[in-house]
């Protein structure tokens, strides 16, 4: 597949397709099977149209309405209707990516011939991707089911020539403007449609899998500044044997240990724990269980991955048009298989920065960081070190433990009690973007005590030298921007620099040239 155009079949994406049309701008074309796909399924919903028994979603009301028979001729002011009653978000604008991967999945759906729209609908929807066109959706008004309605509204909104939508200049004006001057016709709906486009799990699954990208590298990146602070700490590396971890056969745990171990070939640091004035047998657990708890959270992302796999070859809608002819109702809009994991995800971050946190904690204090500075600081009393760094790390933390609390738990009666349990699989989803956003930055505190310790460790004339890979990571983070050891200064720079590094990914392009491909 060409990196910048993604074919759209009858069978699904992968999550990579859902990363480049959401944040690379990749284009988006239907395939020839998808197109002869919804040619066959829209003349079944058409010849059902065409009788007088009524349908759910073609010839009906919607959700508790669904008992109403509509005639022929509301049936298009039906569709227009839903849409726009559906369009009913509050609160800030979504962001760029999440709608674009929200649009992209939905148009996934159509594309499986389960829906019954109109071949030009879905053109329609790949046309305003491709124009960079990015509806303005709210952050509130999904409950997770009947899928993600209202987002989803305030897209088809947009595809009518409705609504606001955002320009690929940033700015924000009416979509219909937008259409026009891209030269796309607005759609005008018919019997099905409007529904099509507004039931489906788009929002939460396009999060989920954004998510799973983010949390694979920030994993990989814990593992790093795991392995630096154990370093610092003077800590022992034999805990991380291969042979340790056969015995209790996690396979992420494995591949944390594995990680942590490439990266401190060679150090002169570790093994010096029974050297010092605090001489210990074992590292404390925040140090030598940091495999067990990152490699944990790596096999709940394994978990995560599964169910964003089975949701993105899926084909969501209700009612949906069968192989064999027939439009069926179900209840595959449910969104709980993606709620569960996107709960379940933000409990394994809270716990990652947990741990991480403790970790800066033993290296700024004097008494537990075996032979450092208190706080790391240059002439300690004088200057504070980076006490307040780890409390804007513990802030985060707090915040991160907060945002474990389930929503998908959290039903709420709607629809006059027609959907009397739903998933709340979007707050789930936006509340894991926050926690995502948390986690890189109190992995970025980790990094930036675990360098300064390290430089103040090996210092001239300590005669302890850092692993290769230390040494690059502190060369790398140094050149970005985050600056090294020495007297008190405005401090909160040098943190977002930390935050940039292991946010886009160079803390990992860092470390890889010396310990080769890791987990």
């Amino acid at each position: 597949m060409d990196m910048h155009t993604v074919v759209l079949g009858t069978s699904g994406v992968t999550a990579r397709d859902v990363v480049a049309v959401a944040r690379e701008g990749a284009r988006v074309e239907l395939g020839t099977g998808a197109l002869e796909a919804l040619a066959a399924a829209r003349a079944v919903v058409d010849a059902l149209a065409a009788k007088p028994d009524p349908v759910y979603g073609v010839s009906t009301g919607f959700g508790a309405l669904a008992t109403r028979h509509i005639g022929q001729d509301l049936r298009a002011q039906l569709q227009r209707n839903i849409v726009r009653s559906h369009a009913a978000g509050m609160g800030p604008r979504v962001e760029r990516e999440v709608v674009r991967a929200l649009m992209f999945l939905r148009l996934k759906t159509l594309a499986s011939g389960h829906t019954g729209v109109r071949p030009e609908v879905a053109r329609t929807m790949a046309d305003v991707l491709n124009a960079g066109i990015t509806p303005v959706v709210h952050e509130y008004g999904s409950l997770g089911c009947s899928g993600d309605l209202a987002p989803l509204s305030h897209c088809a909104l947009a595809l009518m020539g409705e609504g606001e939508a955002e320009g690929p200049d940033g700015a924000v004006r009416p979509a219909g403007e937008l259409l026009a001057e891209h030269g796309i016709a607005p759609v005008e709906l018919r019997e099905k449609e409007g529904l099509a486009l507004l039931n489906g799990t788009d929002g939460m699954l396009g999060m989920l899998v954004l998510a799973l990208a983010d949390l694979g590298r920030l994993y990989t990146s814990a593992d790093i500044t795991a392995a630096l602070t154990l370093e610092a700490l003077l800590g022992s590396q034999g805990v991380l044997a291969p042979e340790l971890h056969a015995v209790r056969p996690h396979p992420g745990q494995a591949a944390s240990a594995a990680n942590m171990l490439r990266v401190l070939a060679g150090s002169g640091l570790t093994g010096h724990f029974q050297e010092d004035e605090a001489p210990r047998v074992q590292d404390a657990y925040s140090v030598r269980c940091a495999p067990q708890v990152a490699g944990a959270g790596r096999d709940t992302l394994g978990h995560a991955a599964t169910v964003a796999e089975r949701e993105l070859a899926a084909a969501v809608d209700n009612p949906v048009v069968l192989a064999d002819g027939r439009v069926e109702s179900n209840g595959n809009f449910h969104g709980a298989p993606v709620a569960y994991v996107l709960d379940f995800l933000a409990i394994a971050a809270a716990d990652l920065a947990s741990i991480a946190e403790r970790r800066t904690d033993r290296l700024l204090d004097k008494n537990r960081s075996h032979g450092l500075p208190a706080f790391l600081a240059d002439d300690p009393g004088v200057d504070s070190g980076l006490m307040i760094a780890q409390y804007t790390q513990a802030a985060l933390v707090s915040e991160l433990k907060r945002l474990a609390n389930p929503a998908s738990v959290d039903s709420i009666p709607s629809s006059a009690m027609q959907e009397d349990h739903v998933s709340m699989g979007w707050s789930a989803a936006r509340k894991l973007r926050t926690a995502v956003d948390n986690l890189t930055r109190v992995v970025a505190v980790e990094l930036y005590a675990a360098t300064r310790a390290i430089e103040l460790r090996t210092g001239p004339g300590s005669g302890l030298t850092a692993a290769p890979a230390s040494t690059a990571v502190i060369e790398a983070l140094r050149t970005a921007g985050a600056r090294g050891a020495g007297p008190d200064r405005f401090l909160a720079p040098d943190l977002a620099a930390a935050d940039a590094f292991v946010r886009s990914g160079a803390l990992v392009g860092a470390v890889e040239p010396v310990t080769g491909p890791l987990a």
